[in-house]
């Protein structure tokens, strides 16, 4: 038996306003006509609301009405769905030390004039000195209404997250955005605090395409690693319809297989995030020499401390004085927990993490209360500190080059085993506008609006050029990163590389189909055949060759050694890939092939990748609980699947004692994708417990993981 820790979005939403009077917004999924549905309640339903109706990218309609109204819908038998769940967030990371660094623009005569850029998100400060000009419009929501203003505070958890974002992509002022001329069109999909549902990314999408915009960029994601969730399918579809979509990676790295929904869409270019240059703090433990690595929190003053410290548990002591304080993370704010220690004298503030992972994140200090450093740490390093109360630990600092930032989400994507992210950009440090001033913050929402930025200067710049050729620019011309040892990162790491817009731009060459993604190996000997094409932009004959990769037992590739391409033309070329799966390990296997070209002494690196056998993928990547719409006791739950299964099951236990207290999910054979269900209420006993989940693979393999869950 086997146990692992999947990567799991897991709570329990019990609407306890199920019968109060304020209003509620749904989005209802309808088989048929969405006009004639919209009459239909318009005549039946006279207390609801439409609010909304989408048939671009799906098939639903937004209604509003008291709990009570809405509830008598129940019995429509065109609904095929009701959402309600919040399940994406904005994308925080960590606040980075030392350089501080603004998205430079680009040295080009294209500013990206005429372009329409929506960016889904929190919303925009449109009264921004630098983000007024160019703010054109668009749509809340959330609220659904005409104002997509980034949530005020007496409206909840203000938000700044989206302003921040449209900054980066066309902020035209005292700074300057990649693309400073393009016009800024704002879709509110997350709400207080940067939280929203599916069906609100979803509306946004539409809205969006219906407003005939030319890039979208949506800095957010969940935890879904695949590539059908619906939001993905929506993405592809826009790509379809002729709209380049580009995609935050996410910030759950270093691990593999932490990029989630949208970005593992196959048509999106997802962009992971690069650390520029910089110094970046770590405690270091003297006596047991131990380096304990540290994310300072957004808005958080930096982490430049010069002397040792002792290392106090914050929620135990009555004073701090000259003391870090150290707490674990839990339903308090990090912003209580900072103004606490100060308040007690700490001189500074470590919060570690309540599951396994790095903890990132940010604390509101738009008033500046909390004079202090405040930064995140692994549970691990958290626990292993408890036991060094009252011992001093130093602040040491790491230069560190241009390298792939340690919180950026990696691929590859489950069940098509795709290369996410595509491309990589800089997010790490930037400053942009946030409501009422300016901000550096971390994070590939950083790295993907400097990518929706270029794009704007490429469509200035070649306006007939599609989609296809758009991303093909980009990845051609984006630089691989190397490890210190001097390797590649691999592909499931970096995509094709840290974009280079200035070489996109005037790029004489573009590659399609330069990802070679070979998905899964399951016979002893396979062959997979590539179709890459090469277009030569220029007035000159290019001549083509391959680098032989190093001999690696069990892959043989076979590749034209020399080619060339004519002036204005395209010339398609054949990769071939032999693998002996028997002759290798199980797992991922990746890298580059590199091609050069002669006269102007270019290379370029093709990423590949493909599975042997089987993979050490999460086997469920996501699960939601929530309160059925429409219903006073019935809980659906909804799970993502990466691979054929024979079981999953999660069973409840008492914390305390670890006593078995009954089944709350069993699903015999669950689909690859998303499985959908309900729970009776009578399994549902309010109570804190440890849910187990039991996954049994299709060959029989047993994996056990844990999580807290609370019914209230």
């Amino acid at each position: 038996m086997k146990r692992i820790i999947f990567f799991l979005f897991i709570f329990l939403l019990f609407y306890s306003n199920v019968y109060a009077s304020e209003l509620e917004t749904v989005i209802i999924e309808v088989e048929g006509n969405v006009d004639e549905h919209e009459e239909y309640i318009e005549k039946n339903h006279p207390f609801v609301e439409v609010v909304a109706t989408y048939s671009t990218l799906f098939n639903g309609l937004a209604i509003q009405g008291k709990a009570e109204h809405l509830k008598r819908m129940h019995t429509v038998d065109f609904i095929k769905g009701v959402h309600h769940v919040q399940d994406y967030q904005t994308l925080p990371a960590g606040t980075s030390e030392e350089t501080k660094i603004q998205s430079a623009p680009i040295t080009s005569d294209v500013t990206g004039k005429n372009i329409k850029v929506a960016v889904i998100d929190t919303g925009v400060d449109y009264n921004h000195p630098d983000l007024k000009e160019n703010f054109k419009g668009g749509q809340d929501l959330v609220d659904f209404d005409e104002d997509p203003m980034e949530t005020l505070p007496e409206e909840g958890m203000p938000t700044n997250h989206g302003t921040h974002v449209a900054g980066i992509i066309a902020a035209n002022g005292e700074m300057q955005g990649i693309a400073p001329d393009a016009s800024l069109y704002a879709y509110r999909a997350l709400g207080p605090g940067g939280f929203g549902s599916t069906v609100h990314v979803l509306a946004a999408l539409e809205q969006a395409v219906q407003d005939k915009v030319d890039i979208i960029n949506l800095s957010l994601g969940n935890s879904v690693n695949g590539p059908d969730y619906p939001t993905s399918v929506a993405v592809n579809k826009a790509v379809e319809l002729g709209i380049p979509v580009v995609i935050a990676n996410g910030n759950s790295g270093p691990d593999p297989w932490t990029v989630g929904s949208p970005a593992t869409a196959a048509d999106a270019l997802s962009v992971g995030a690069v650390q520029a240059p910089t110094s970046v703090p770590y405690l270091y433990h003297e006596g047991e020499r131990k380096a304990i690595q540290i994310a300072t929190m957004q808005g958080a003053t930096s982490w430049d401390l010069t002397k040792d410290y002792k290392i106090v548990q914050g929620d135990k002591a009555e004073e701090l004085n000259g003391k870090i304080a150290l707490f674990q993370r839990d339903v308090t704010t990090f912003r209580d927990y900072a103004l606490e220690a100060q308040r007690k004298g700490a001189v500074a503030v470590l919060i570690y993490n309540n599951e396994p992972g790095p903890l990132y994140g940010g604390i509101e200090n738009n008033d500046e209360a909390i004079k202090i450093p405040v930064a995140g740490i692994s549970e691990e390093d958290g626990e292993w500190l408890l036991n060094k109360s009252e011992e001093y630990i130093a602040t040491n600092h790491q230069q560190l080059d241009t390298t792939i930032a340690d919180f950026s989400s990696r691929g590859p994507v489950t069940v098509n085993w795709e290369i996410k992210p595509d491309i990589t950009a800089p997010g790490t440090a930037i400053k942009s506008t946030v409501p009422g001033g300016y901000e550096s913050f971390n994070g590939t929402s950083m790295a993907a609006p400097y990518v929706t930025g270029a794009i704007a200067l490429l469509k200035e710049a070649y306006p007939s050029w599609d989609v296809e050729k758009i991303y093909s620019a980009l990845q051609t011309t984006a630089e691989p990163l190397r490890t210190e040892a001097g390797e590649f990162h691999t592909p499931s790491t970096q995509g094709h590389g840290l974009i280079q817009p200035e070489q996109a731009l005037n790029t004489r060459t573009v590659i399609y189909d330069g990802t070679l993604e070979a998905g899964k190996i399951t016979e002893r000997h396979e062959e997979k055949q590539f179709n890459v094409t090469i277009e030569n932009l220029s007035d000159e004959t290019q001549e083509f060759t391959f680098e032989y990769p190093k001999q690696q037992s069990g892959i043989q590739w076979q590749l034209p050694l020399s080619f060339t391409v004519e002036p204005k033309e395209k010339h398609e070329l054949k990769v071939q890939l032999k693998v002996s799966s028997s002759r290798l390990p199980d797992g991922v296997h990746e890298g580059f092939l590199t091609l050069k070209e002669k006269k102007e002494n270019k290379t370029y690196h093709l990423p590949y990748l493909f599975v042997n056998q089987s993979a050490d993928q999460p086997k469920i990547a996501g699960i939601e609980f929530y309160l059925k719409p429409f219903s006073e006791d019935t809980y659906s739950y909804n799970l993502y699947a990466t691979e054929e299964l024979r079981s999953v099951a999660i069973d409840l236990y008492d914390p305390d004692i670890l006593t078995y207290r009954g089944n709350l999910i069993e699903i015999e054979e669950p689909t690859i994708g998303t499985n959908e269900g309900e729970i009776p209420r009578y399994k549902l006993t309010p109570g804190n417990y440890i849910g187990r989940l039991i996954v049994i693979s299709a060959d029989g393999e047993v994996q056990i993981g844990e999580m807290p869950i609370t019914i209230e």
